[in-house]
């Protein structure tokens, strides 16, 4: 009787994985890529790692107190906010305008402004990795813990920097760079086919299209060259020598954790070393807090919309919201709208107004019909996973390519919110509410997401463990990046092999000569 007891307990001993816990280096970015950051150090945390955040007294949602991190603060010099959000909010307002007004010389108005502020972010980052190199207690204290490996977030590169200085393998949380899209960095990216951040374009593009494509990436080619790297370049030098560069230590990381996947990205070439783990965020529903759930249940049999904007944009203008509000009031459905700035005038009863939302969880349940977004990686990811159709509303940087690409494939109404009226919006509302190809063609992405061999987080978790392990993954990294210009493109190559065929030609030409030498002077010396 207690031997089938004690072989249970055995056997499920064996069943648990074996994981010894190493130490980890975070080096984050705030805002909303903190969100999924925090997210995988949880989950690291609970397989038995010991983490360690570097931050800095300006994070606003990088705490210094957590259960599941430690966290070294990095006192930054008076004045200086490495990631700030009135960057954010007065952005915001220029690419409104900007795009309201729609002239060539609004666009080159906006796109100095962004390279000036771009410029200043990562000054600004600079300042920080100085202030980090330059103390030496600091930095003394972070040797003597050797840690195992540096997870990083390389939209910022100060991460990158500390790596190296520490000499640690280097995993990036990563899909952008702070000068475009992570692959452009260390895959090959035809631009025939593969769409530049920015251009909001498909693969399929024409001939004015790839024009297109090429002037974008030739201008996302300028702002790295001539607007990022220049505040790098002299760290590089004074810290690691000459030869060294940005993205020389951007292209030496061990691990790109690439957060998307061809589920949502259209097809392109990609490299060993980049593991997919889009929408590993992503997870069953839970129970609702009671108040919502009274709320969803309410709805009956025409649902509930839910509406967010994410975690970098506070609000819209209240013009805006007004519209927005009076169009929702027209819909049988009820509403849960995540909106922090004043009640809109014109809100309707069937409207909840919330300063937080459990989105994961809402969108999870049964009675959300519609999610409205402005286009967010971790939201677009949640809708595909709950497979709940989109309208969109893109305000900035990437979240135009990202709604793009669902718009394409059928899952979702994208709006210009600029020109946004209430009758534009409750048309677009009805028709992704009405027209069953939204749903069906989104349950379809539901499906692709879903079925996969193993779940994207823990292929992370894997391939975190897998680069500590093996102390690196060099033997899945490309060094290509090592290689100069001329070598990359096999330009010495057509150089030799262009002299060689000109000595060839050159060869022939000089014995025809000579045999016709020969020839005429015997016909002359018979002559004779």
């Amino acid at each position: 009787m207690l031997l089938y007891p004690a072989l249970t307990f055995i056997v499920s001993l064996i069943a648990v994985p074996c994981c010894h816990g190493g130490k980890i280096l975070v080096f984050p970015v705030d805002g909303s890529h903190w969100v999924n950051m925090n997210i995988l150090i949880k989950e690291l945390h609970g397989r038995g790692h010991d983490i360690t955040v570097v931050r800095s007294q300006t994070n606003r949602y990088i705490k210094e107190k957590s259960p599941h991190y430690t966290s070294i603060t990095v006192t930054l010099p008076a004045g200086l906010n490495v990631q700030s959000e009135d960057f954010i909010a007065s952005f915001l307002k220029k690419m409104l305008a900007f795009r309201r007004e729609a002239s060539l010389l609004s666009l080159i108005s906006i796109q100095m402004e962004n390279v000036d502020s771009l410029s200043e972010l990562n000054r600004g980052m600079g300042q920080m990795i100085v202030t980090m190199f330059e103390d030496q207690r600091f930095m003394k204290k972070l040797q003597d813990v050797h840690f195992d490996l540096v997870l990083t977030d390389p939209g910022l590169p100060g991460g990158v920097f500390l790596a190296h200085y520490l000499k640690l393998p280097m995993v990036f949380n990563v899909r952008w760079l702070t000068s475009g899209e992570a692959h452009f960095a260390i895959a090959p990216s035809p631009i025939s086919y593969v769409p530049a951040p920015g251009t909001e374009l498909s693969d399929h593009m024409d001939l004015i299209r790839r024009a297109q494509n090429m002037l974008q990436y030739s201008i996302n080619l300028y702002v790295e060259k001539y607007v990022i790297s220049p505040h790098y370049d002299d760290l590089c030098a004074r810290y690691f020598g000459p030869g060294v560069d940005l993205y020389s230590l951007l292209q030496s990381a061990d691990l790109w954790l690439m957060r998307s996947n061809f589920v949502f990205e259209f097809p392109r070439p990609t490299m060993p070393n980049i593991v997919y783990i889009g929408g590993f965020q992503c997870k069953p529903a839970k129970p609702l807090p009671q108040d919502l759930e009274e709320f969803m249940e309410s709805s009956g049999e025409h649902g509930v919309v839910v509406m967010s904007l994410g975690t970098l944009v506070n609000g819209l203008p209240s013009g805006l919201t007004d519209k927005i509000a009076y169009a929702f009031s027209q819909l049988p459905q009820k509403i849960i709208w995540r909106h922090l700035e004043e009640r809109p005038s014109s809100l309707g009863n069937n409207t909840l107004l919330v300063k937080w939302i459990p989105q994961n969880d809402l969108l999870g349940h049964p009675k959300t019909r519609a999610f409205v977004t402005h286009g967010g990686t971790n939201g677009v990811y949640e809708a595909i996973y709950h497979g709940v159709p989109i309208v969109g509303l893109p305000l900035l940087f990437d979240q135009f390519d990202n709604l793009l690409r669902v718009q394409v494939r059928g899952a979702a109404k994208v709006l210009e919110v600029t020109t946004l009226g209430s009758k534009d919006f409750l048309q677009a509302l009805k028709e992704v509410l009405e027209e069953p190809s939204y749903q069906k063609n989104m349950k379809r992405l539901s499906s692709l997401q879903r079925d996969q061999p193993i779940k994207p987080m823990d292929s992370a978790l894997f391939w975190i463990e897998y680069v500590m392990r093996n102390k690196g993954a060099a033997h899945l990294r490309t060094e290509s990046y090592r290689m100069p210009w001329y070598a990359y493109y096999c330009v010495d190559v057509l150089v030799v092999l262009l002299a060689a065929v000109l000595v060839f030609i050159a060869a022939i030409i000089g014995i025809v000569r000579f045999l016709c030498c020969r020839v005429c002077k015997k016909r002359k010396i018979k002559h004779e």
